[in-house]
């Protein structure tokens, strides 16, 4: 019997599965024909190269940096301010000009109004959402892909389990691993959270543990400006006992023992464990993530530029990570989504928080992270979206959510919002979609967050209908959703 399997034999959407025993078996048999293993994996390389998709931005980035501005902001009082409406819709904050001719920010965003001409706004950002639209349940969407029927009472989500699916970022790094001894996916400075659910959509799911970001989490609290100055990367050192050569050696002997083996017992066996000791190894002995971790490494001018608080040197770090080699990293704004302060969750206060905390901490961080990337030739193949998981009423003091709103406040709102990406073949200088006169709904060109999530598969050269399975063995898409090839140069 001959048997051609896929890229894996339980998953034949997953190209770096392991084959099983049988798969094997069945390939060794069909050598009678003259087909060896090399020459079965060869035509089964050249069917994938045919079957790759394409089109704009298809492939171009290598990797990217996430900024998720948690809570929820206002794209009325940032990148979306609307004028000659009432008092009770328009913005406290004057519009601004910016690089781009005929599009305005406000007075919020001085600095990100001078580097919008190399990235893309999508003012069309919407959805449509069941039930209560509450921050979990958002958070949940953009970062997997998908909704949850549990909801509790209040909206919110059961804490993270096994069965959840993954986060975007866990997809890419199993679909696209890193080649270099570094850490493939990082999350900081703290977990995606709302009241007591802590890291829901922040997780590899069911794709188990190996593929489960790496968290940093600085010690201090949310209002701690100079945490990112306690980063401690001792786990990332040899313990002064252990030499290089000496851990090495172990590995030598190790795989002397690995190579005495039969063939098919060693591809069985293994499995990825070997992978992710070499991995490990490597890891530790290059110092690689050691010395990527170190803001200490960086000018005083440069760390000033970020901004000297939590989300700044965030931004400088992910910037870091990303030259030394991480695929993808994850900035979670550094404030729980349903609080006070700068936190985007602006029901209250919404004038004196965010041009005090929120605003500028976005405007300088944001806008250095942009304008760094490009001038080290890292946009080109770094792919950078910026979004919450919706924007705020248009209306200010009505209640949308069930919350209590002041009059200087906005509630929830997914109906309309805005995002924007650079980077890795997209658009520089343009604007996707309109929002309506008011900033209620999409007047043109609406996206949603899953076909943004399809965009970003597609930059990475992933199909986003690809096939995974859970923790059931039921095939599942990475996204029920098409890429917006409309972003992409």
């Amino acid at each position: 019997m001959i048997h051609i399997p896929g890229g894996t034999c339980s998953d034949l959407c997953d190209p770096n599965m392991k084959m099983t025993r049988r798969d094997l078996l069945r390939i060794g048999s069909s050598s009678i024909l003259g087909l060896t293993l090399g020459s079965m994996l060869k035509l089964n390389a050249i069917g994938k190269e045919a079957s790759a998709g394409g089109g704009p931005g298809w492939g171009k980035a290598k990797n990217m940096i996430m900024v998720y501005l948690q809570g929820g902001p206002s794209h009325l009082d940032l990148w979306d301010p609307k004028e000659n409406v009432p008092d009770k819709i328009r913005s406290v904050f004057n519009p601004i000009s910016t690089r781009i001719p005929g599009t305005k920010f406000t007075e919020i965003l001085p600095q990100l109004a001078k580097v919008n001409d190399k990235i893309t706004m999508i003012r069309s950002m919407s959805y449509t959402p069941n039930g209560l639209f509450n921050h979990t349940a958002a958070i949940y969407q953009i970062m997997t892909g998908y909704t949850t029927d549990k909801v509790s009472p209040s909206g919110q989500l059961e804490p993270p389990t096994p069965k959840d699916f993954p986060n975007f970022g866990s997809n890419i790094i199993r679909l696209r691993p890193t080649t270099e001894p570094m850490l493939p996916f990082v999350m900081l400075p703290r977990p995606l959270q709302e009241s007591n659910v802590v890291g829901k959509g922040g997780t590899a799911g069911f794709l188990g543990k190996a593929f489960d970001p790496y968290t940093l989490y600085p010690e201090g609290d949310d209002m701690d400006m100079s945490k990112m100055d306690k980063v401690k990367v001792d786990d990332l050192k040899l313990p002064p006992e252990v030499f290089s050569v000496r851990l090495q050696r172990r590995a030598k002997l190790r795989e002397s023992i690995d190579d005495a083996m039969p063939e098919i017992e060693k591809a069985v066996a293994n499995y990825n464990l070997d992978e992710y000791y070499q991995r490990a190894l490597n890891l530790i002995v290059s110092g690689r993530a050691r010395d990527a971790f170190d803001l200490s490494r960086e000018p005083e001018a440069v760390r000033d530029r970020y901004g000297r608080n939590t989300f700044g040197q965030s931004c400088l770090l992910a910037r870091r990570l990303i030259e030394a080699g991480t695929r993808v990293v994850e900035v979670v704004w550094p404030k729980v989504a349903n609080s006070d302060n700068h936190s985007w969750d602006h029901h209250v206060d919404l004038t004196k928080r965010m041009k005090t905390q929120s605003g500028p901490m976005l405007d300088t961080g944001l806008a250095a992270l942009f304008e760094d990337l490009d001038q080290r030739g890292l946009l080109q193949e770094t792919l950078v979206v910026a979004i919450g998981e919706f924007g705020r009423s248009p209306q200010k003091g009505i209640s949308t959510s069930g919350n209590g709103n002041s009059a200087d406040g906005r509630d929830h709102w997914p109906y309309c919002y805005t995002a924007c990406i650079a980077g890795a073949g997209t658009k520089r200088g343009y604007v996707h979609g309109k929002s309506d006169k008011t900033g209620s709904s999409p007047a043109e060109d609406p996206v949603h967050p899953m076909e943004l999530l399809a965009s970003i598969y597609h930059s990475f050269g992933i199909d986003p209908e690809t096939i995974v399975y859970n923790h059931l063995k039921q095939p599942r898409e990475l996204v029920k959703a098409k890429a917006v090839t409309k972003l992409f140069a």
